[in-house]
């Protein structure tokens, strides 16, 4: 009897193991045609990259065809001149996570395309482009190549890993090993909020060593590097924010002017805090929350009162992780947490905690380049 039940139990197994086998061995992968067209940009297509953040080149390709009818999905695929596209230099996915037969390339990702075809800063060169098309696993890359003539931003070859600003314009004077630091930002990009006094020089290094690279800027726009470089100064003492793109050579000069306790419910700012030093902004008022019909509104932010390129603006620090909640013991340091946000009256905005209602409370803004942008808001 048991010699029975085991062999019918082997029996079924077989069965079943010879369906597997047979639906596994029907299965076939979608099939997908390459793209047999290209539209954007035409062939030998000469492009001066430009530095601006918005600027891009539009892509545009025939459609691929599948099997089953479904969405096909795309990348360009850049090489070198007479490459076949088996290790391209880079790919950028199209519009729509994929599924779109175009895409904008920005002029920042064509000058990194640039830098690995060989094309030096500033010069002029050839590089080569495709589509890839896929459906699932299968994957094929168009007969069609087209060239593109780049002439590249006068970016830095070596970024440099960390940022530092020194010298007697500086908050810290000339001592290095007293250098403020820049925060990184992105890959080459370096911010720093600090004060410079007018007529006093001033540079960037890339560490706290005298042997350190300098980097300085003659208009402050293109950023250059130079052991012998001139003197660099501001016409103005004040508090800046100052943004550097090794990417592209490019920096950027911003006066804070102000920097204020903006609240919510009454959509304006109720107190300015004064600049306290190595980018922090520091004041200490009595802070009442807004009676409404539903209870009381303790929300708030932070404006900022700016000028660049002699236009005045205004700007707002709101919260980096979203939240609807007050604070309370428990709440980690990362719901303080700072970041540059759109200019608006309720969004990306905190709550205070409850017992901060009419209340002399101290408010710090803390912008330093070794640690994340955050406050602090503490009950006297």
């Amino acid at each position: 009897m048991k010699s029975l039940l085991n062999l019918i139990l082997f029996a079924l197994l077989c069965i079943s193991l010879n369906s597997c086998k047979t639906d596994n061995m029907n299965f076939t992968d979608v099939q997908i045609t390459t793209v047999n067209n290209v539209f954007e940009p035409i062939d030998n297509k000469s492009v001066k990259l430009l530095s601006s953040s918005s600027a891009s080149l539009f892509f545009e390709w025939e459609a691929a065809l599948t099997e089953d009818g479904g969405a096909a999905q795309y990348e360009i695929a850049f090489d070198k001149i007479g490459g076949d596209f088996s290790k391209p230099l880079y790919k950028v996915i199209s519009t729509n996570k994929g599924f779109a037969s175009n895409a904008y390339v920005s002029h920042k990702i064509l000058n990194t395309v640039a830098s690995l075809a060989g094309i030096n800063p500033g010069e002029t060169g050839d590089i080569q482009w495709t589509v890839i098309s896929s459906r699932g696993i299968i994957r094929k890359t168009s007969a069609v190549v087209r060239k593109l003539k780049i002439t590249s931003l006068q970016g830095f070859s070596e970024i440099p890993s960390e940022l530092f600003i020194t010298g007697e314009g500086s908050e810290t004077g000339n001592s290095v090993n007293l250098a403020l630091p820049f925060k990184s930002v992105a890959n080459g990009e370096y911010e720093i909020y600090t004060k410079l006094e007018a007529g006093k020089s001033y540079k960037f290094i890339d560490k706290k060593e005298e042997n350190a690279r300098s980097f300085y800027s003659e208009d402050q726009v293109k950023l250059k590097e130079s052991d012998n470089m001139p003197d660099m100064k501001v016409a103005k003492t004040g508090v800046y924010r100052i943004e550097i793109d090794f990417n592209v050579a490019n920096i950027k000069y911003t006066e804070i002017k102000s920097v204020g306790l903006w609240f919510s419910p009454e959509g304006k700012v109720l107190f300015d805090l004064p600049y306290a030093g190595k980018g922090i902004w520091s004041a200490t008022q009595v802070i009442n929350f807004k009676q409404e019909s539903w209870g009381k509104d303790e929300r708030y932010k932070f404006q900022l009162s700016i000028s660049s390129n002699g236009q005045d603006e205004v700007a707002q620090l709101g919260t980096k992780n979203p939240t609807d909640s007050r604070p309370n013991a428990s709440s980690p340091e990362s719901y303080y947490h700072i970041k540059m946000v759109p200019v608006d009256r309720w969004n990306d905005k905190w709550k205070f905690a409850l017992e901060v209602d009419g209340k002399s409370t101290e408010i710090r803004v803390i912008l330093q380049g070794d640690k994340e942008y955050t406050h602090q808001v503490t009950v006297k």
